[in-house]
């Protein structure tokens, strides 16, 4: 069976996302690792109480290539097969990337390529947009720019607050992140310069859908 590793830093709620649906089957593998970089975070005491196998290894102070080889060497130990970010608060070096290419996940709440980097749906008020909403794409060496793996569209409403576009697209993250996880895992893709693409080439081949919603 696959097995995944989160990092988080935070509250962790698509990380509990991610375990409610790997508990009920709805995700096939199991979780090897939980790491929070944060001793005293609610996704940490969480995973915890659903009996998972969750560490803190403290990055404060500690050299950011330094902490992601403690990372990585960590992973490697529970033969991890894909690596989920989940409100994980830190930049990963390029040589923890190469260490595990195309087997990073993370989730941003934005249509990528737009809004990158934090307060995102901030962003995306201040700029007037009509439709916001969440990505997953593969990590790579730039700041929110992987291929896209899964997106889902959000309408923002004249009345909305950060917050309450916020909870809009955090429901729309708790099922997308599954999706993807289910899709990367099932295999028969492949990344075609920016594009994430299933079957084989030629006559079937089609972009990947997953994930995808219209605006309400």
């Amino acid at each position: 069976m696959k097995r995944l590793g989160i990092l988080l830093s935070g509250r962790g709620s698509n990380f509990e996302a991610i375990a409610r649906n790997v508990a009920s089957g709805g995700i096939e593998a199991e979780i090897g690792i939980v790491i929070s970089n944060r001793a005293d975070v609610q996704g940490l005491q969480i995973a915890r109480e659903m009996g998972l196998n969750a560490i803190c290894l403290q990055s404060k102070g500690i050299e950011r290539e330094a902490y992601d080889a403690e990372v990585a060497a960590e992973l490697k130990q529970h033969s991890i097969d894909l690596i989920c970010l989940a409100g994980f608060m830190r930049l990963l070096s390029a040589a923890f990337i190469r260490e595990f290419p195309m087997r990073i996940l993370n989730i941003h709440p934005s249509l990528l390529p737009a809004f990158p980097g934090l307060d995102a749906q901030k962003q995306a008020l201040k700029y007037g947009v009509k439709i916001s909403g969440c990505t997953v794409h593969f990590v790579d060496e730039h700041l929110d720019a992987g291929p896209i793996v899964a997106q889902a569209a959000v309408p923002v409403l004249d009345g909305d607050t950060v917050e309450t576009l916020s909870a809009r697209i955090l429901k729309e993250e708790h099922r997308i992140y599954s999706e993807a996880i289910r899709f990367v895992l099932a295999g028969g893709w492949r990344v075609e310069d920016r594009r994430v693409v299933v079957g084989g080439r030629g006559a079937g081949s089609r972009e990947s859908g997953v994930g995808s919603a219209e605006a309400e």
